[in-house]
């Protein structure tokens, strides 16, 4: 009986080892299902150190899709630049990693996924989005190069047979938060992420009024919320109540040197802010002039090179990535307007 037994249970092992079926490695992804997956997160907000659908920053995106994948990548933007294999900009595929450098500090900083035609994804300051190498004033220049990871199959071209032309869809217009804000105004982008990061805010009736001047304790307030100072001295002035919504700023930016009062000991919290002083206040709350080269000729017409704020002033054009201050003139004494404010600021912050 106990022959019989062994017999038979070493039957049912030759059996199992004959029909158990070895399981079957993962097929390699290909650059258009990383693309496909990478687009379900468009219009995730941003967050710095941020890596999972809750918000991402740009390498903790790239990070979270690839791993969906099976393949592993260093955290940083500056690290993922070491993996994989150079890439032409000419022979860019879907699934290629894209890389920036000097946004927010020198080198490699920033890191997004290309997708085709020019266009590449990534998490921005306003969110994931996509944006195009080619016509973007900002990502354009700033772009480093790329890299083609292992694991990833190019996916095969296919030749279009008698293709029946079709009319061009128009392109959809990107929503505005203002309704006094159009897409095409050049401090559109600036006016957007400013607003996102809750730096500078709109009016009741939804629009922004770019037009609108700028005043002192304004600028001291809006300032302060990107650098987040404390103040360190009782508050003096005169004219700014302890109680004020903008007292503390002001006070934290009076203490910084940053922006100061008057000599009747007043701050002027309701005057308006010229173009000049928003240059010099933006180099001292953010050093322009020791990030910008030396001026060595007049940065505008109306601006000489002997002039006290000239070197702020031609740090500030350098700085520009709206296009706003690209103009022959300056004008010095001109008050600055909310949109001229929000440029400046967006420019020289490092927002993204």
């Amino acid at each position: 009986m106990k022959k019989q037994l062994v017999v038979f249970l070493a039957f049912i092992l030759v059996f199992a080892s004959v029909f158990t079926v070895a399981p079957q490695k993962s097929q390699a992804a290909s650059g258009d299902s990383i693309v496909a997956y990478a687009k379900k997160f468009e219009g995730t907000p941003y967050s710095f150190g941020g890596s999972t659908p809750a918000a991402f920053d740009c390498s903790g995106y790239i990070l979270y899709v690839f791993k969906f994948f099976g393949i592993s990548l260093p955290r940083t933007s500056e690290t993922q630049f070491n993996v994989g294999t150079s890439v032409a900009r000419e022979n860019l595929q879907a699934g290629d990693l894209v890389f920036f450098e000097n946004t927010y500090k020198p080198g490699i900083s920033h890191t997004g996924i290309y997708i085709g035609n020019g266009n590449f994804i990534s998490a921005e300051s306003s969110g994931v989005k996509i944006s195009n190498l080619d016509t973007n004033p900002y990502w354009g220049p700033k772009y480093a190069g790329a890299k083609r990871v292992s694991g990833i199959t190019a996916t095969p071209p296919t030749k279009p047979v008698a293709p029946t032309p079709t009319p061009p869809k128009p392109t959809p217009t990107p929503p505005t938060s203002f309704s006094d804000v159009a897409v095409k105004h050049p401090a559109y982008e600036a006016i957007e992420t400013l607003s996102t990061q809750k730096i500078i805010s709109g009016f009741p009736d939804g629009s922004f009024q770019p037009e609108t001047q700028v005043t002192r304790g304004q600028a001291a307030t809006m300032i302060n919320r990107v650098l987040k100072l404390r103040p360190r001295f009782p508050l003096t002035y005169s004219d700014v109540p302890a109680t004020h919504a903008f007292a503390k700023d002001i006070s934290a930016m009076s203490d910084a040197g940053i922006l100061s009062g008057y000599e009747n000991g007043s701050f002027g919290m309701y005057d308006p802010l010229t173009k000049a002083q928003l240059a010099i206040i933006l180099d001292r709350a953010f050093s322009m002039t020791t990030t910008a080269s030396v001026l060595t000729k007049p940065p505008y017409l109306d601006v000489p090179v002997t002039y006290r704020a000239a070197e702020a002033i031609g740090a500030l054009k350098k700085m520009d990535k709206t296009t706003v201050f690209q103009t022959p003139k300056f004008s010095i004494a001109a008050n600055a307007t909310r949109a001229q404010f929000s440029a400046a600021l967006y420019s020289v912050a490092e927002l993204r």
